[in-house]
């Protein structure tokens, strides 16, 4: 497929996942709270989403701002991630960042890629996701799922699993202001239809626009 036809591909396919989830949900439960969301983000890390949730119903209870968490005892806060994995260097992280956000930013979520980017823990696909949740901006949020699904859709090779060339290939072919409606998704279509070792191909209203599929036949 040459360019074009990768857009107008993913023109339908956005179409049919917005017909078949139209509120585009966050699977994190960051209950519109800019802090919670960065916290969020990096304890998603090799973790799931569900395990993110519950962990972090425990550590906002116990903590139930920025700055509280901020100032928090490090031995508490590494106690409740634990669970999440890594819990050293991700409780130090969301401490460290939340009094940067308190103490540097006024509590006030940044609203670039270059300032969020200053935060510790964050990269670019945690980034993405505060820009396009809390700021209905920023690039493609390139994670497992959309990396995987995108590759099979056909808009790049899928042995392409850098996270930032699939974040600007996908900004191509996106508005900005559907990006984040569209990663989450691919991230629930993934998770129900389009799984990475035993995708349900034949119950799929994608299927006739996946070059996968279509290469399989």
């Amino acid at each position: 497929m040459n360019k074009a036809q990768k857009q107008a591909r993913m023109v339908q396919i956005a179409e049919r996942l917005e017909a078949r989830y139209p509120e585009a949900l966050c699977a994190l439960e960051w209950d519109g709270e800019p802090w919670k969301l960065l916290v969020m983000g990096r304890l998603s890390a090799q973790c799931t989403d569900a395990r993110v949730n519950l962990v972090c119903r425990e550590l906002f209870a116990k903590f139930p701002t920025a700055k509280a968490l901020g100032e928090g005892e490090l031995a508490q806060i590494e106690e409740i991630v634990r669970p999440c994995g890594l819990f050293r260097v991700k409780a130090q992280n969301i401490k460290d960042a939340c009094r940067m956000l308190t103490e540097d930013y006024g509590g006030v979520l940044p609203d670039r890629m270059e300032e969020l980017l200053k935060f510790p823990g964050v990269g670019r696909k945690v980034a993405n996701l505060l820009l396009g949740d809390v700021y209905h901006t920023g690039g493609t949020v390139a994670d497992t799922h959309c990396i995987r699904i995108c590759g099979r859709f056909g808009m790049y090779p899928e042995t392409l699993k850098d996270p930032v060339r699939v974040e600007k290939i996908m900004d191509e072919f996106l508005p900005p202001k559907t990006r984040s409606d569209f990663c989450h998704r691919i991230v629930q279509f993934g998770r129900d239809v389009c799984a990475a070792r035993a995708p349900k191909c034949a119950e799929c209203e994608l299927c006739d626009l996946c070059e996968h599929r279509l290469k399989a036949k």
